[in-house]
C-alpha cells in the first residue's frame, strides 16, 4: 500500500473536490504528478522532470515530463486560493 504525506494544506490528493467546487488547472497538475510518482513507486523506477515558468498574462506554465509531457497553464488569480 502506498501511502502519501503532503505539507501543502490546499491539496490533499485522496479527496477529491466538494460538490459545487471547480476543478483548477492547479489542482489537476498537482493529481496528475502524484498519480505519475504513485505509479513509479508501484513499478519501480522512474523519473520525472518539472519545469515552470511565468509566461504570457503572468501565466504559470507548468510542464511535467515522464514518458510524455503534461502541460498546464494556470491562471494567477488561482494562486491566491487558500
Amino acid at each position: 500500500m502506498i501511502t502519501r504525506n503532503t505539507t501543502h494544506a490546499a491539496f490533499d490528493p485522496a479527496t477529491p473536490p466538494s460538490d459545487g467546487e471547480p476543478q483548477t488547472k492547479l489542482r489537476a497538475a498537482l493529481e496528475q504528478i502524484s498519480n505519475i510518482v504513485s505509479d513509479g513507486v508501484e513499478h519501480g523506477f522512474f523519473e520525472i522532470r518539472i519545469h515552470g515558468e511565468i509566461g504570457r498574462n503572468q501565466r504559470r506554465e507548468l510542464v511535467i515530463q515522464s514518458g510524455k509531457s503534461h502541460k498546464f497553464f494556470i491562471p494567477v488569480e488561482e494562486l491566491s486560493r487558500g
